[in-house]
């Protein structure tokens, strides 16, 4: 097997992410206080094993719990823009957006003490609109978009999508793209919930999540050349206690098959000095 990288990720949303969907009752508030409950564990969890880790906190979050995403900077970790109250962009006018840009980019800024380098769209959602507010603020890298899974590459903008022709594929922008998918977040395999007219079962036992994560690595590791694989968690549902032990015995795993660790910020500089993550050269391809 070759080497490759693994971005632990984490998405503190905390009371913010109910919020988002109306449901301010006490009940998925308390939800969301949990996450800041969960924090230290995994700090903990992080710090006994030498792990950096990107974090992306509301601008709410940073707010209501100041002193936890305290902890989260002194710890060494890296923090990037994650909407105020994880708000679907989407669902914002331009002026709308930008201004909530601007707002969370001084939160996190002032968080850090340097300029955040990142930014991850509550909802994996982007608009016309958003690659050229984060690139306008200096950013270095998204991490919301599905376009590949080993590989960073570069966010386009200006795509034109009709149903009745082909794609027309806008320009690259300068702005690195850190891959994600729902098959490598914690919250449709564990998380439940339950709405008005659907209902996320989750619930599963974390060893079958960290299985598949693990045969992502472990492909990832055979078939190409020094590829990353971004996973994305939320202390609200990781820092329940078996799957905190579940994730222990993950990071245990990925450490003897020999992968290293990095913050997003680390791949993004990486990438844009010409590193190549990510090649396909799959085992039964190559000459013997």
């Amino acid at each position: 097997m070759g080497s490759g990288t693994v971005c632990l990720t984490f998405d503190f949303d905390a009371v913010s992410l109910w919020i988002s969907r109306n449901m301010l009752t006490p009940t998925p508030v308390s939800r969301g206080e949990f996450g800041a409950v969960a924090v230290p564990r995994i700090l903990n969890l992080l710090s006994e094993r030498n792990i950096p880790s990107t974090w992306f906190i509301p601008g709410h979050t940073v707010e209501t719990y100041p002193e936890v995403c305290r902890e989260i900077v002194a710890a060494g970790h890296e923090v990037g823009l994650h909407g105020y109250a994880h708000e679907n962009v989407g669902n914002l006018d331009e002026r709308q957006e930008r201004e909530m840009f601007c707002r969370i980019h001084g939160l996190i800024g002032d968080l850090e003490g340097v300029p955040p380098r990142g930014n991850r769209a509550p909802a994996w959602d982007l608009t016309p609109h958003t690659v050229d507010i984060m690139i306008e603020l200096g950013l270095l890298y998204d991490s919301s978009l599905m376009g590949n899974d080993y590989s960073p590459y570069y966010v386009r903008r200006g795509d034109e999508i009709t149903v009745d022709t082909p794609v027309g594929f806008g320009e690259e922008t300068p702005l690195v793209e850190l891959p994600v998918s729902w098959s490598l977040d914690d919250y449709p395999h564990l998380e439940y919930l339950r709405l008005p007219h659907s209902i996320l079962p989750g619930l599963k036992m974390p060893g079958d999540m960290f299985r598949n994560w693990r045969d992502d690595v472990a492909y990832m590791l055979r078939d190409f050349t020094d590829g990353v694989l971004v996973v994305t968690f939320h202390p609200q549902v990781i820092g329940r206690g078996h799957r905190m032990l579940g994730l222990e015995r993950w990071l245990d795993e990925l450490s003897q098959m020999g992968v290293a660790f990095d913050r997003l910020e680390g791949v993004a500089e990486q990438f844009l000095e010409g590193r190549s993550y990510g090649e396909y050269s799959p085992r039964y391809g190559r000459s013997r």
